[in-house]
């Protein structure tokens, strides 16, 4: 007969694979992934970008695993990698979906020691009282916020019946007053589907009211279920410009850079920085060698700060 502790692998090798990774992540470190949808796409949305196969959307889960599997399953990744800095909560579709999150953020608390939580989420539940309660536990949120109209909502996000933009909008600001760890908003841009000035400018004028601690914007990296398509580096460049200067965006996508790094004088150094801060990685790309000597020397002589948010550096003009 099996003891504990092989009747522990014995179980997590039986269950379905709700762990995955870990990943390596400059912004959230080293990080184990829960699955809490493994055996298909549950989700509300059945976005044109997912590169999961298309699934009809749903307002819950059908295919339920248990807390115990979770937790199980979690114990033995985390005394296999002692050393991860997140446990990050997410699914083959939409993690808030998962009917005992409450329950699972309770128990993975009471063990997880040091180590942080986080949560990917849609955001399509996010003015569920419910909802708040459990993600008000996690130490950081992630939400997606791909449009800030019903339209562009329904047209790139295919959203479950039911589900109202302004609702969603409303139940992030309910929310972000009540939380007290990082928010992050992320961005998918797709070409031609949420890449208009008019529906970045509704989004600007949301984000202002919102205030997350950092805006993720990024476009289609992998192989999309739907015939859409990304945009370069470039593009989100110019998107980026397109947001009011005091919020925090950062580029999170740089696979279709096609441009080369320019020359940059002093002054123009200091417009591009006062105009939109910019991340180590954005310098790289579009300030040349000697440019990028000259925004060291800029920054010995105070004229330029760096400022560090939410895990990404960004230099800013003084």
């Amino acid at each position: 007969m099996p003891n504990n502790s092989e009747r522990l692998t014995l179980n997590a090798e039986l269950s379905p694979k709700v762990i995955f990774g870990p990943i390596h992540s400059r912004r959230f470190g080293k990080s184990l992934g829960v699955d809490l949808s493994p055996g298909k796409k549950q989700c509300n949305f059945d976005c044109l970008y997912c590169e999961l196969d298309p699934a009809k959307t749903m307002d819950a889960y059908d295919d339920v695993v248990s807390v115990e599997e979770v937790t199980t399953a979690l114990k033995l990744a985390l005394k296999e990698h002692d050393d991860i800095d997140f446990i990050t909560l997410t699914a083959n579709g939409e993690p808030t979906l998962y009917p005992y999150l409450s329950e699972l953020i309770d128990e993975i608390n009471a063990f997880k020691g040091t180590t942080k939580t986080l949560i990917l989420s849609n955001a399509a539940k996010i003015d569920d009282p419910k909802i708040q309660e459990a993600l008000l536990k996690l130490d950081e949120v992630k939400l997606s916020l791909d449009c800030a109209t019903q339209k562009c909502l329904r047209k790139l996000d295919r959203s479950h019946t039911g589900i109202d933009i302004e609702n969603i909008k409303a139940g992030m600001l309910d929310f972000k007053s009540k939380y007290n760890g990082p928010l992050v908003i992320e961005i998918l841009i797709v070409k031609n589907l949420n890449d208009s000035e008019e529906e970045i400018a509704k989004l600007n004028e949301y984000l202002l009211k919102l205030q997350p601690i950092r805006i993720d914007i990024g476009t289609i990296d992998r192989p999309p279920a739907f015939d859409v398509k990304p945009l370069s580096y470039e593009d989100l460049h110019h998107i980026a410009h397109l947001f009011d200067p005091s919020l925090p965006v950062y580029i999170a996508s740089r696979k279709k850079v096609e441009s080369k790094p320019s020359s940059y004088s002093d002054e123009e150094i200091l417009q591009t920085l006062s105009k939109r801060p910019l991340s180590p990685e954005d310098i790289v790309i579009l300030f040349d060698d000697e440019s990028q000597k000259r925004l060291e020397r800029l920054i010995k002589e105070d004229k330029i700060n760096s400022i560090e948010t939410n895990g990404v550096k960004f230099y800013k003009k003084a």
